[in-house]
């Protein structure tokens, strides 16, 4: 069973930053492409960012270009979401998972970031 733990999440002024990070257990994040999502309360799940495993491209969802910036550390077996300037609207659960819906594992808990305004 596939064990998510994301962590770095935390409470941040508008503005600030915060570097999220994620390592899957019994998987090896370079066979899989990445991503990270959210989930605001009361809204559904929604894609933020990915980084492919080939060539580490990357893709990120409107609101956070610019802004957000996906890595990973395969030798770490961690993927990370840098996120600088951040916004009220960007207050979530943040969970990371691979980005092809038919290969994702279970949920992790996430981590909580909240911007206060």
């Amino acid at each position: 069973q596939v064990q998510v733990v994301e962590s770095g999440g935390g409470l941040v002024q508008a503005g600030g930053s915060l570097r999220l990070s994620c390592t899957p257990s019994g998987r090896i994040i370079r066979r899989y492409d990445m991503g990270w999502f959210r989930q605001a309360p009361g809204k559904e799940r929604e894609f933020v960012a990915a980084i492919t495993w080939s060539d580490s491209s990357t893709d990120y969802a409107d609101s956070v270009k610019g802004r957000f910036t996906i890595s990973r550390d395969s030798a770490k077996n961690t993927v990370f979401l840098q996120m600088n300037s951040l916004k009220p609207e960007d207050t979530a659960v943040y969970f990371c998972n691979t980005k092809t819906r038919a290969l994702q594992w279970p949920w992790g808990q996430g981590t909580q970031v909240t911007v206060s305004s």
